[in-house]
């Protein structure tokens, strides 16, 4: 197992973090008071071939591996969680479970469009009663013919308001829906313009709040048996093996969210002075410098080895878990300490470690609570959850025993 970045994942590197500077962090304020979403952003993120960045180039990608995803992930949210939110969706929830389990026909009409961002894509499976309960879900597609008839309602989708097309998750065996029997659930390719559609954005959120927020309403919307991810049943495993795509880039964007706020605690700490002496020189301010420091370097690690994990195809789904689950803690700590670091300004939005707690907590809630992965930690290490790592292979599906 090796750590060092190469070559190539320095320059993807380098490029992420000169768009979070170009592109970012010169509106964020700005927009994340207003509550505004910048949709001149996707068109931003496709020129630097990011919204693409590890779909192969056959279907129109750049052809990086996961380590360049998850350093993407890290330098974008290092500027603002909203920009990392899009890759997350678009390309981890989206893109990459078309990539495995679509078909010629889905990729080709689908996947290719995305990866050049063409089209923007979004995933649909949280509905207002139902998140980690996912075999609470009551959106149903009923099957007519060739097509399937999809109703339901889906909530707190990133990108609902602005996505093209979106991975919707929904009864097909409603015998199976009242035994709450998951392998009643399936997956579908839905586009915005199938007669049915209504979305909206939801507005007084705590963090994100430059990013795309929203609900998507579906009455008897048809869609093409074409559609039709899989198999009728694969819905749940589909959905796991979304989530855990999504989860490695969450982990790795939460790395970079302690980042911002180290380095703004470091500078912060060399100028403001008290008690005649900058405030960096005292041992608390220290001790919670050292935390950040920390917490950013094994929340980096852990990151990386679930990619290395996933570069050699391995199945992650413990590491990615953990990954998860720990950069999101240290986020939330890093940001209540950056505040508490910088006093009463760090009360107030003049400086940026505000938005940063204020982003940090939702990381905690998305792509599985920190109460999920603490359980499916304690699993592991109880013995009770699967440990032995296992090569993707696709078909068949679902991977829905060890999820």
């Amino acid at each position: 197992m090796n750590f060092e970045i190469n070559d190539d994942h320095k320059s993807v590197q380098e490029l992420s973090r000169d768009f979070a500077k170009k592109y970012i962090l010169p509106t964020i304020a700005e927009n994340d008071r207003a509550q505004k979403f910048d949709p001149t952003i996707f068109k931003k993120m496709a020129t630097a071939d990011i919204l693409g960045l590890c779909i192969p180039e056959k279907y129109g990608g750049a052809g990086m591996d996961y380590i360049s995803l998850g350093l993407a992930c890290e330098e974008l949210e290092y500027g603002d969680a909203s920009v990392r939110v899009i890759l997350s969706v678009h390309l981890g929830l989206n893109s990459l479970t078309l990539l495995s389990c679509g078909n010629d026909f889905q990729k080709e009409k689908y996947l290719t469009p995305q990866a050049k961002g063409e089209k923007v894509a979004t995933f649909g499976l949280t509905e207002p009663n139902a998140g980690s309960d996912v075999v609470g879900l009551q959106t149903t597609a009923v099957k007519k013919g060739d097509k399937y008839i999809l109703n339901g309602e889906k909530m707190w989708i990133s990108l609902a308001d602005v996505a093209d097309n979106f991975l919707i998750f929904a009864w097909t065996d409603l015998n199976k829906k009242k035994k709450r029997d998951h392998t009643g659930l399936s997956c579908f390719i839905v586009e915005r313009e199938f007669d049915g559609i209504t979305t909206g954005s939801i507005h007084g959120k705590l963090g994100v709040r430059a990013g795309n927020t929203g609900w998507i309403s579906m009455q008897d919307v048809e869609v093409p048996a074409e559609n039709l991810l899989g198999q009728e049943g694969w819905g749940f495993g589909i959905a796991m093996f979304c989530l855990e795509q999504g989860r490695y880039t969450v982990a790795a964007g939460s790395t970079g969210l302690i980042k911002a706020c180290l380095d703004s605690c470091l500078d912060y700490s060399k100028t403001r002075k008290t008690f005649e002496k900058p405030i960096g020189a005292h041992q608390l301010v220290k001790q919670m410098l050292a935390n950040m420091s920390a917490g950013y370097q094994y929340s980096r690690l852990l990151w990386l080895e679930s990619g290395w994990e996933r570069n050699q195809g391995i199945r992650a789904t413990r590491s990615t878990s953990l990954a998860k689950w720990i950069a999101c803690r240290e986020a939330e700590k890093a940001g209540a300490d950056a505040v508490q670091v910088h006093g009463a300004y760090g009360f107030s939005d003049e400086y940026p470690v505000e938005r940063f707690y204020r982003n940090s907590k939702g990381a905690s809630i998305y792509e599985g609570t920190r109460e999920v992965h603490t359980l499916m930690q304690a699993d592991y290490a109880l013995g009770l959850r699967d440990d032995k790592p296992r090569i993707y292979n696709l078909p068949p599906w679902p991977f829905a025993d060890d999820v």
